[in-house]
């Protein structure tokens, strides 16, 4: 039977080691601010925000809060962050996606300043995580390798099968795993809902993560015996008598668990992970904020703007 990984206990160590960063610049005069958006009423992501502000409220992270109707203007919400942008009191802006459909998502990651990109969504960042520079991670990705060198899994010539290809978790992740580098220097594999014979891919993994959003997709027959499995799916299939909601993750826990080495849950693995990096993203903005030689920002506030620095 495969040893848990325990994402709650590993991201409670991270955030006890934020803390205490925190806490050192606080004592020399410097707070840390953390500005969330929320476009809408959806209850998951209201959910997932108000998770993060009680996080930061932990850390010693100031929080504003920023609850915007579902019928914002595409205009009126680049204003928003482009305040915020030059808000000297904030060090962090997290916009919770996804944006409704009136909303061009793309435009409205692009226009936060790179300074300020917590989320690692912004093209700046993703380029340097592409070349391998320092720079904000996207939070699940970088999560998941903390999990990997904090569990002593070898990534260094192994296979490793992401299923999965989105700009949040699978891009981001296959791109840190290729870098030359501790932690890396792994030979990665994506797969996703085009792939044909996904099973003849995961069964060459040393280490398999299953994030493409379906409930129990991957089962033990795709799975090889020892392998390291990370489930960052989160799937809703039902609700208790009391009323909780149900989660499970992509990967069939209850026969792959015999089979692989090391393995996630769900709830409680890369989950708690992935708030524990933002809260370090957030310190790593508040640390380097005022060094302004490694970025380039363009104010995107206007579309017209945003096209010719473009």
């Amino acid at each position: 039977m495969a040893r848990l990984i325990d994402g709650k206990a590993t991201a409670l160590a991270i955030k006890n080691e934020v803390k205490t960063q925190i806490s050192a610049l606080k004592d020399r005069g410097h707070s840390v601010c953390l500005a969330t958006i929320l476009v809408g009423d959806d209850p998951a992501s209201h959910s997932y925000v108000s998770g993060k502000i009680k996080t930061c409220g932990e850390m010693g992270i100031m929080s504003r809060h920023f609850g915007m109707p579902k019928e914002i203007s595409q205009a009126d919400l680049l204003e928003l962050i482009n305040s915020l942008n030059h808000d000297s009191t904030v060090n962090g802006i997290l916009v919770q996606l996804p944006l409704p459909d009136s909303i061009d998502e793309s435009e409205i990651i692009s226009s936060i300043d790179p300074r300020k990109d917590v989320d690692g969504f912004h093209p700046l960042s993703m380029g340097k995580l592409v070349l391998g520079e320092e720079g904000f991670v996207p939070c699940t990705p970088a999560g998941i390798i903390e999990l990997l060198k904090r569990y002593g899994v070898e990534t260094r010539g192994k296979n490793v099968v992401i299923v999965g290809r989105s700009n949040i978790v699978g891009k981001p992740l296959a791109n840190l795993l290729i870098h030359k580098k501790g932690g890396a220097d792994a030979t990665v594999t994506i797969c996703h809902s085009r792939t044909t014979n996904i099973k003849e891919h995961t069964l060459r993994a040393d280490i398999l993560v299953a994030a493409i959003g379906k409930a129990h997709l991957i089962t033990s027959d795709m799975v090889k015996e020892g392998t390291v499995v990370i489930d960052v799916g989160t799937n809703e299939i039902g609700q208790t008598t009391d009323g909780k909601r149900i989660l499970v993750g992509d990967v069939d826990f209850e026969t792959v668990k015999d089979k692989a080495s090391l393995i996630t849950p769900v709830p409680g693995g890369v989950g708690p992970m992935t708030i524990a990096m933002l809260m370090k993203n957030t310190l790593l903005a508040a640390q380097t904020q005022t060094d302004l030689s490694h970025y380039c920002y363009v104010n995107y506030s206007q579309p017209s703007e945003r096209n010719t620095a473009l």
